[in-house]
């Protein structure tokens, strides 16, 4: 089973859950701006996406938490980020007002995965139970590390229980039920 990464999370900053209120769009971090660049309005931008060349010239995006459509005229790689510029952005001043703001994209607008393959947005928030049917929590956080990924699962009782996204531990995925099915290693 293998999972993409966008990044649900919305800043720390923002007080509500992320999840949006009824009928309006769910957006996804996909890189966060951080310095002017040069002298013609780019932007170096931390991507924060398994899927940088989605981000490709003429696609619009959304920046800041008030979601402003901005269209790409310009990116390049910079080491491990993009040097990126946005239409109506012609110097550094004036791209200097989009520092340390967010970038999103719709969720709509993803392309659909294989069978078996999901989106990080796609499993937070899911009902984790075990093969009794027992629930043990809520899915708030998976964690990316270099074996495979883990899955933080907040208990009823406000513990976090942790379990590898291995095919052993992570039986099956049910997003129409909201539900990932779990067998706990036998040491929890």
């Amino acid at each position: 089973m293998r999972r993409r990464r966008l990044n649900p999370n919305l800043p720390s900053s923002d007080s509500n859950s992320g999840s949006p209120r009824s009928g309006e769009p769910v957006y996804l971090v996909v890189g966060k701006l951080r310095r002017p660049h040069g002298v013609e309005g780019d932007m170096v931008m931390d991507v924060l996406t398994d899927f940088p060349e989605r981000l490709r010239v003429g696609k619009t995006v959304y920046v800041g938490e008030n979601h402003e459509p901005l269209r790409i005229t310009g990116k390049r790689g910079h080491d491990r980020q993009l040097i990126i510029r946005f239409e109506g952005f012609g110097t550094p001043e004036e791209a200097g007002r989009l520092r340390n703001l967010h970038v999103y994209v719709q969720a709509s607008s993803l392309p659909k995965l294989p069978e078996g393959e999901y989106y990080h947005h796609q499993l937070i928030g899911l009902q984790a139970v075990d093969e009794a049917g027992q629930t043990l929590g809520i899915l708030t956080e998976i964690l990316e590390t270099g074996a495979n990924d883990v899955y933080v699962i907040r208990t009823p009782d406000a513990k976090e229980l942790l379990l590898p996204a291995i095919e052993d531990v992570i039986l099956a995925v049910e997003l129409e039920k909201g539900v990932v099915r779990v067998r706990p290693p036998e040491y929890l």
